[in-house]
């Protein structure tokens, strides 16, 4: 057990304070995520303690976790019902450039991220980009999307070369807010750190699958002042 309360649990750089968090996996039960909605229901409290207003629920859809927008639907109204805090809550999907996502685009089954509805927060493997990766961008730009990639830091394949060929295509560019704090690796976090100082992030999001990494973060504090001042806050 980490040696705090919720009231201990802030940040003194209040970076927190009033954040949109654009991606996590706190909806409970549906994904590689939370797992209860206990879980959930307790890391939606630490966000109200910490400051976070505003919460896009984003979780996977692939072809390992083949959930539909009906299915995520139901699940979110449940967590509306449970749920009696403050944090406003919205659902949208973390969409996986895969076969399954082609196909599901196609018949217009997604779930886009943002109030007017008009962005697409999609994700690659790691290790290789799909396959006419610029071409399916363009095509999600031709239906009226604008895409949205989360944590482009953590692609290995990637380089800065691709980052400002990404921007220049209309893509948005996704913060893993962890990455800066070296949880998926040094070559994650130094990317990171030149992608921010470049200023190519435009939205951040935890991308939380358990509530302890967020709660280490916060009581470690080991960033600075002035890196904290450069991450973005995107709130519509």
């Amino acid at each position: 057990m980490w040696p705090f309360t919720h009231k201990y649990a802030l940040q003194p750089s209040g970076y927190f304070r009033d954040l949109t968090d654009w991606h996590c996996h706190i909806l409970p039960g549906v994904d590689d995520g939370f797992r209860n909605m206990d879980d959930s229901l307790k890391a939606l409290s630490f966000y109200a303690d910490i400051g976070i207003t505003e919460v896009w629920l984003t979780p996977h859809i692939m072809e390992d976790i083949p959930n539909t927008p009906d299915e995520l639907r139901a699940r979110f109204s449940e967590l509306l019902a449970a749920y009696k805090g403050p944090v406003r809550l919205h659902l949208a999907a973390e969409h996986m450039l895969d076969k399954l996502f082609e196909d599901r685009f196609a018949a217009g089954e997604v779930l886009p991220i943002g109030k007017r509805a008009d962005t697409l927060l999609v994700e690659t493997s790691y290790f290789n980009p799909p396959m006419d990766l610029y071409g399916l961008l363009e095509r999600i730009k031709q239906k009226g999307f604008r895409p949205l990639l989360a944590h482009p830091e953590r692609y290995v394949y990637m380089d800065m070369k691709d980052y400002r060929r990404l921007r220049d295509a209309g893509v948005e560019l996704q913060l893993n807010l962890m990455s800066l704090y070296g949880l998926y690796g040094l070559h994650a976090r130094d990317k990171a750190f030149r992608l921010l100082k470049e200023g190519f992030y435009g939205r951040v999001g935890t991308d939380l699958h358990r509530l302890r990494p967020l709660e280490r973060v916060i009581v470690e504090e080991r960033l600075t002042r002035k890196q904290i001042a450069s991450i973005p806050k995107y709130n519509e």
